[in-house]
């Protein structure tokens, strides 16, 4: 990328640095204030699906164990994630003030980082445009409402701008440390999101704009350490996450990247999108009017050909910036299209959240890059020797529109006269959207559910429940096994037990309430030949036929039987995993939860000496009584 625009000057000592103090205590004021209006929105949230995924894995594998942070959580690997999900888990199981607290924090961390990136491009009150976008976009609202969502795209969007700091610190000082800091935080922010992968690329190309085609030589040992990371990252990624990709139809390309880009990110770049429109289960997704995703294409478009006609190649920030949002939509259309996908899922802007970052720093550059001036050049006369080259270059470059101290001066009274109401407009329009989406997003009945799930199951400790899936309205079957009880409520503490049998059938209904439930029985288990006993069940493996075929699914037997003594049965279907069940003396029932599916079950007795007889047993889905 060429040059667009030269490093900003040293600050002089006193009065320079002074007048420039009320600028940085502007932004940080303005930092305030978004994490305090973003506080308020996480207060007014809950935990909503993936969370649920993230918490139940916490209570039911250790933190070090493969199976938890090597988990492929639909495509995505987020060890990071997973640890923080995990450490609080731990400390307070299924409390959502400390997530919500992790998502503020997270939000000053990144946003702190943008004002320090901006800072190092933009030392003076022009930052604050790009500061005010990135601020109070709502570009980066779903993301950080969503707990999971949150511990993904927070670390990925600090990571965007801190790294790129260090890169523009360590071109203009040479110092080392900001190669070590970029290295780091690029490997940390990659732990948490496998999209931080263009961290270092989005770094190299803020230095190309900013310092010249030449200056990321200078950068140097920042691209190889990032390199580095990136190849150890890249190997674990393809051993442990199942490739997604899939290959879409055109039509359902042109659709996805029409509401991702249209509908979606263009109507935030003004404050947008105002409205949101939710069916729950899924997430809110924006729903501007028509004229706003208009005035969304006409505004940039605009800006575009000013910065063309008034700086020096602008352009290229405009590609870059382009390219990032596309790379973005081509992600979310190769890994989440398919045959069921909704057009509305491109509207939910999560896929979009870090591109919110990248926006900001494409209109930090542009004012920044050097004016084009259509001054004469004073005649030079005939008998003057000629200029040299390097001194010519030297004194263009130091003219006005092309020095650095031009970066915030270089701005008109009648341009600063238009800023101050732009900026409140988009920032009215933005508090509005966060207001809508808030009242959207606080319609989640999984509060209710599991508030009145969590008494339910501590009531009575000593009964044990079988397990089943949650309420739809809260995790859907496609997240099986995460969609069960056991899973979801791994965590909590003084419950009672969650397995595969039990002696009393309760479920949970929609809304987290226990109540009595029956067995809908779709086939038998047949009494067997022996007579007053059925079938006689000793330490070898007896068959139990089954009046009718039963395809593979999660199966509830209602086992009735007369046992000898105390003991154990190993119940499956056959080539099925067998399930322990406990059996009493003499005659009893037991309600087994029984995986796969055949002509018919398979029981043995696991306690020597023990014989169970079993008589016929309806087989079947457990429903509310």
């Amino acid at each position: 990328m060429a040059v667009i625009a030269a490093a900003p000057a040293p600050v002089a000592r006193g009065t320079g640095r002074s007048r420039l103090r009320p600028v940085l205590m502007v932004a940080l004021l303005l930092v305030a204030v978004q994490v305090a209006v973003r506080a308020a929105v996480v207060a007014r949230g809950y935990f909503y699906w993936d969370d649920l995924i993230l918490i139940g894995r916490s209570g039911k594998y250790p933190l070090f164990s493969a199976e938890f942070l090597g988990y492929d959580h639909d495509g995505h690997l987020m060890p990071g994630a997973f640890a923080v999900a995990h450490l609080l888990t731990d400390l307070f199981p299924l409390q959502w003030w400390p997530a919500a607290l992790s998502l503020v924090v997270g939000q000053a961390v990144a946003s702190l980082a943008v004002v320090r990136v901006l800072w190092l491009l933009l030392p003076r009150w022009a930052l604050l445009g790009p500061l005010v976008f990135y601020l109070f976009t709502p570009l980066t609202l779903p993301a950080f409402a969503w707990w999971a969502a949150g511990l993904n795209s927070l670390p990925m969007q600090a990571a965007l701008a801190w790294v790129a700091g260090d890169a523009l610190r360590l071109v203009r000082t040479g110092e080392r440390r900001y190669a070590v800091s970029g290295v780091a935080v690029t490997a940390v922010a990659l732990l948490f999101f496998e999209k931080a992968v263009l961290v270092p690329f989005v770094a190299l190309a803020v230095v190309l704009a900013a310092e010249g085609r030449t200056a990321w030589r200078r950068a140097a040992p920042l691209w190889r350490g990032a390199a580095a990371v990136l190849a150890v990252w890249a190997v674990g990624y393809v051993v442990l996450v199942r490739d997604r990709f899939t290959m879409p139809r055109a039509d359902m390309v042109v659709e996805l990247a029409n509401h991702g880009v249209s509908w979606g990110v263009l109507p935030t770049l003004l404050g947008g999108p105002w409205g949101w429109e939710r069916w729950n289960p899924s997430p809110p997704w924006a729903d501007p009017p028509l004229a706003l995703v208009i005035i969304a294409w006409l505004v940039p478009a605009a800006a575009l050909v000013w910065s063309v006609r008034t700086r020096h190649r602008t352009g290229w920030v405009w590609a870059a910036a382009a390219g990032y949002v596309a790379v973005s939509t081509a992600a979310m259309i190769v890994t989440r299209s398919g045959d069921e996908t909704a057009y509305e899922l491109a509207r939910t802007l999560r896929y979009h959240t870090d591109s919110a970052v990248v926006i900001a720093l494409a209109a930090a550059l542009v004012p920044a890059a050097p004016r084009r001036t259509r001054r004469r050049a004073a005649p030079i006369p005939p008998d003057s020797p000629a200029p040299h080259p390097r001194a010519a270059a030297a004194a263009q470059r130091s003219s006005p529109g092309h020095t650095a101290a031009s970066l915030g001066t270089g701005t008109t009274s009648r341009h600063r006269l238009l800023a101050a109401p732009a900026a409140a407009l988009f920032i009215a329009g933005s508090l509005w959207s966060t207001a809508t989406f808030t009242t959207a997003w606080t319609d989640n009945p999984t509060r209710a559910y599991l508030t009145q799930a969590e008494a339910a199951l501590t009531a009575r400790p000593a009964v044990p429940l079988l397990d089943q899936a949650v309420s739809v309205w809260v995790l859907l079957p496609v997240a099986y096994p995460n969609n069960l009880t056991g899973h979801v409520f791994a965590a909590l503490p003084d419950r009672t037990e969650i397995g595969a049998t039990t002696t009393e059938l309760t479920i949970l209904d929609d809304s987290g309430h226990l109540i009595p439930a029956d067995l809908f029985a779709v086939r038998y288990a047949l009494p067997g030949p022996v007579p007053g006993c059925g079938t006689l069940v000793t330490g070898r493996i007896t068959p139990i036929p089954a009046d009718g075929p039963l395809l593979p699914a999660e199966w509830t037997v209602q086992l009735n039987y007369v046992a000898s003594a105390p003991g154990e049965l190993d119940l499956r279907f056959p080539g099925g995993p067998a399930i322990r069940v406990p059996v009493l003396k003499g005659p009893g029932t037991v309600y087994a939860r029984v995986p796969g599916g055949g002509d018919g079950l398979e029981a043995r007795s696991r306690t020597p000496g023990t014989t169970v007889c079993i008589g016929g047993s309806p087989i079947g889905g457990v429903v509310p009584r």
